[in-house]
């Protein structure tokens, strides 16, 4: 009697257990899209739709990007308070690779400081909604900088974090100071981005060759550079394809939507980068 009872508690168990992974991943529009069969949408059907809500992306400065959101929240991402335009953000995520990427004494006005990483090795757990935008971050390995030595091969784990914020339907991803290639898990856990911001030193992060494997695999529409310092950008151009398109724009401020994502993907050179 004991065991079928336990059976049965088990097969009633099973389908919750699957509406639970199932709501797990509806709270994230990029992983559930990134999962669902391509749907097209007839261009007549575009074109009398409602006006999208646009995202405006600001480049600051090294791994600083701006963020903001047709509700009028302000992101700043890999922030230090070393590199800033308009007004204080409102939400600022860091990784700690270097005092570059963040401080551990933002403006005490900010209101949200994420971190990228946990102090107990741990690795950092992030999903939060905060005004129109949802927030998650998925973790990579980092290698430990020693203070006037640079890098070496010990790696700390989850050090990094990748972010991802879900605003007006776009899907938009930070690398942060990544140092290692994703594996498939990473990749499944990042989902679909339509815009992501890589870093493309060639030295201090990943090499030419490895950042450019990885822009490839994550298929974004729109490629936004940061952390370059002296590379030439048609050196990463030739590594990462022939697919992808450039355009050099004079401005730092780049206004998008989903409906005004290019059709072939496209690395945008903002003024500053």
């Amino acid at each position: 009697m004991l065991r079928i009872l336990s059976a049965v508690l088990a097969m009633l168990a099973a389908p919750i257990a699957a509406a639970v992974d199932q709501n797990a991943t509806r709270t994230s529009e990029c992983l559930a899209m990134s999962n669902a069969p391509p749907r097209a949408v007839p261009v007549s059907f575009r074109r009398i739709a409602a006006k999208p809500d646009e995202v405006t992306i600001t480049y600051a400065g090294h791994s600083t990007y701006y963020i903001d959101t047709p509700a009028g929240l302000r992101i700043a991402t890999d922030y230090s308070g070393a590199y800033t335009t308009g007004r204080l953000p409102d939400v600022v995520t860091m990784n700690r690779a270097h005092s570059t990427h963040y401080t551990l004494f933002p403006d005490p006005r900010i209101a949200h400081v994420l971190h990228g990483w946990r102090d107990d090795g741990a690795p950092a757990k992030i999903a939060e909604r905060i005004g129109d935008v949802y927030i998650r971050n998925v973790t990579t390995d980092i290698r430990r900088y020693f203070f006037g030595e640079g890098p070496n091969t010990e790696m700390i784990r989850d050090g990094n974090s990748i972010f991802i914020f879900e605003v007006a339907g776009l899907c938009i991803g930070h690398l942060g100071h990544l140092h290692t290639r994703l594996d498939d898990s990473q990749l499944a856990a990042i989902g679909r981005l339509d815009i992501v911001m890589v870093p493309i030193d060639g030295t201090y992060t990943m090499s030419l060759d490895g950042i450019s494997e990885i822009t490839r695999r994550l298929r974004a529409s729109v490629v936004l550079p940061m952390h370059r310092f002296m590379t030439p950008l048609d050196e990463f151009m030739r590594r990462i394809g022939e697919q992808f398109a450039i355009d050099m724009r004079a401005e730092r401020t780049l206004v998008i939507s989903r409906d005004a994502l290019p059709d072939t993907p496209t690395v945008i050179i903002l003024r500053g980068v």
